[in-house]
């Protein structure tokens, strides 16, 4: 069986593809395809205000290529879910009515709370007792969740991501509130670690030095600062950064460094998961209750 997830961000759009596995100690995914594609529809919103023409063209004929891909490999079940970008456009769920009508993909808005709930039901795997903040970076905002002893106390999602940065078109007194937020919630009686999503920490991660799924605050600094010595053409053509992750991964570690140093937490786990994975989770569960029904 097979079962995926369409998460269409303020930056890219992308598709994964995962079969089930069941085995004895439960049920796991297995990724059997994998597509990103740079749609940038955070730079249309946070400039205009809306979705342009233009974009929502482009946003058509990807969706008609990931209902191709569904089709090829027989998925059961989907869910497409769309952030900030297209939840923050004037026109965004007139523009989600319509490439329903041409693609048959139904899109689903989903508010910030959402997308962190469904990045924290597989993040929270990765965690033990210690405290840990839990940092997603995408394109257009920023979600904060604090765990302690695997349960999460609280979260809050920030008008801040790496796209809007890059336009500079985030949210005034942003930084303030987020760093008031971190400074009121976390207890510095405890150890804290970080735990980082998105699709530019996982690329920091790639490159610094690490020991399993961890790394250090000091190794993000230096990362971050070695990639910004270069030009933008020299990270595509010397650093093979895609071009749509060359001009906002230092915005990005730029937010996640500060959350850290706020935070005083000295290191940071990459597990590699996101809204994607989370949509995953759903998509299988949802089918696994309509089979019930059906018996």
């Amino acid at each position: 069986m097979k079962v995926a997830a369409i998460d269409i961000g303020s930056n890219a759009a992308r598709l994964q593809i995962s079969t089930v596995l069941h085995a004895d100690d439960g049920v796991s995914f297995k990724k059997v395809e994998y597509v990103r594609f740079p749609l940038r529809l955070g730079h249309d919103v946070f400039n205009f205000g809306e979705i342009t023409p233009e974009s929502e063209v482009r946003t058509n004929k990807l969706m008609q290529v990931y209902k191709l891909l569904m089709e090829l490999h027989e998925v059961e079940d989907y869910m497409a879910c769309a952030t900030s970008a297209m939840r923050e456009a004037a026109n965004g769920h007139k523009v989600a009515t319509r490439i329903k009508e041409l693609t048959g993909i139904e899109i689903t808005i989903i508010d910030g709370q959402k997308e962190a709930e469904l990045i924290n039901n597989v993040v929270v795997q990765a965690l033990d007792e210690r405290q840990f903040l839990h940092i997603d970076v995408g394109g257009g905002s920023t979600e904060l969740n604090l765990y302690l002893n695997r349960k999460k106390v609280n979260s809050k999602s920030f008008k801040i991501g790496s796209v809007r940065l890059l336009e500079g078109k985030e949210t005034k007194g942003a930084w303030n509130k987020m760093r008031e937020w971190v400074e009121e919630n976390v207890q510095n009686s405890q150890e804290l670690v970080a735990v980082g999503t998105g699709g530019n920490i996982n690329k920091i991660f790639n490159l610094v030095s690490k020991v399993d799924d961890t790394t250090t605050l000091a190794e993000i600094e230096r990362m971050r600062n070695y990639i910004s010595g270069y030009s933008l053409d020299d990270r595509i053509n010397k650093l093979r950064l895609n071009a749509d992750r060359a001009d906002v991964i230092i915005p990005a570690a730029d937010i996640y460094i500060s959350v850290m140093k706020w935070a005083g937490a000295d290191t940071i786990i990459v597990p590699d998961l996101g809204l994607k994975d989370g949509i995953i989770q759903l998509v299988h569960d949802r089918w696994i209750k309509k089979q019930q029904k059906k018996k």
